[in-house]
């Protein structure tokens, strides 16, 4: 069996999808997203066919390890995004070959479901109490929310009283019942993130995304060390190699890889298994769409620290479209009392609609992150 082409999709709200062709016709479906760069990872995936194109697709890691390897430029979040495609494409093509789940030629699987949260409260959060009822009331018991908007590096304490007020009137109304997450973005730096982590502890949050920026790892490493809440990073950081310095420096206990940017459903496996060695958990990063959903799910099934897992379903980025409507009715994903099923299918476990996919690509996206600045005019981290 040969791979006889690459074909990319650009589709709404702000995805890519990548399908590979066989000879045999087998068609695996990856998903290189990096968010704000589509056209960019659609012109590395076309690169890719020079190499790609006659290879034997179930030779998935001599694939990973070729293109990873050739040239001498390594990494970076574009090369790993378009493996990243690329490999889930060709888990789903050697699934589909062998009739079976990707988790069951890597193992199989530890669980059958996992709990799940979506996003509450867009950009600069707001209407928190209002959205996590809604959440409850459709059997979701765990969400994650922006904690802050722009921040500057050291801010007033009138911005953090304003946080916390929020953030406790939050748990107030919803009690202890409902766990949630926050996620700084990056937009907390150093001297604030010290500050906002201790007053946050009362509130009992499920952990705190990228509290700072991963290059700065050892202060990420200073503030988990004087804080009970666990802190998680993982989303900027695009392989194993960038994973070392989190495990080392013990930095998080929570990981959050997104198989779109780390390398696929290869290098997140490998990921996912090193942080059980450290007694690190996982929960894998997946604000986009279903390729991602799924590939990440298989990545659940395998990995036994894994505990949560992110999707998009009505998250404040699909703007009048989302993940379902991109598969046939038998593959859409459905939450049932916080868990989402794993599937079941053969190779990533789900069929697209490419009738569907076909039209929307017609339409395409041009997403990119806003521009945020602050009161001074200078930049702010988004």
């Amino acid at each position: 069996m040969k791979i006889i082409s690459l074909k990319t999709y650009a589709v709404p709200p702000r995805w890519l999808f990548l399908k590979i062709e066989t000879d045999e016709g087998l068609v695996g479906w990856g998903e290189p997203d990096l968010e704000g760069h589509a056209e960019t990872l659609a012109a590395k995936c076309s690169e890719l066919e020079d190499f790609l194109i006659g290879a034997d697709p179930l030779c998935i890691e001599d694939i990973w390890q070729m293109i990873y390897r050739n040239g001498c430029y390594r990494g970076g979040p574009v090369l790993m995004s378009a493996l990243s495609g690329v490999d889930m494409a060709l888990w789903d093509i050697k699934g589909k070959y062998h009739d079976v789940p990707a988790y069951q030629l890597l193992g199989g699987p530890v669980r059958n479901k996992i709990r799940s949260y979506c996003w509450v409260g867009g950009d600069r959060p707001q209407n928190l109490i209002e959205n996590a009822r809604a959440l409850q009331q459709r059997g979701y018991d765990a969400f994650k929310m922006n904690a802050c908007e722009e921040m500057q590096i050291v801010d007033r304490y009138s911005k953090v009283d304003a946080i916390l007020r929020r953030i406790g009137e939050l748990r107030d109304d919803i009690g202890i019942d409902m766990d949630f997450a926050l996620d700084f973005h990056g937009r907390v730096h150093v001297p604030m993130a010290k500050t906002l982590v201790r007053e946050l502890e009362p509130f009992k949050p499920m952990f705190i995304e990228d509290t700072v920026v991963p290059e700065q790892m050892d202060a990420m490493a200073d503030i988990a060390r004087s804080t009970s809440i666990p802190l998680c990073t993982g989303e900027r950081l695009h392989s194993r190699y960038a994973f070392k310095p989190v495990f080392e420096k013990r930095a998080a206990s929570v990981i959050n890889p997104d198989i779109s940017h780390v390398g696929g459903l290869s290098e997140m496996v490998r990921i996912g298994h090193w942080a059980e060695a450290y007694d690190v958990a996982l929960a894998p990063h997946c604000p986009l769409g279903p390729i991602t959903l799924a590939a990440s799910l298989q990545v659940d099934a395998l990995c036994h620290n894994a505990f949560v897992q992110e999707q998009s379903l009505g998250i404040h980025y699909n703007h009048g479209v989302d993940m379902n409507q991109y598969l046939t009715p038998d593959s859409h994903f459905i939450c049932t009392d916080g868990y989402l099923p794993i599937p079941t299918g053969p190779g990533l476990g789900i069929t697209l609609d490419e009738e569907v996919i076909q039209e929307q690509a017609k339409i395409g996206h041009r997403w990119r992150a806003p521009v945020w600045r602050h009161d001074d005019g200078s930049i702010s981290e988004w």
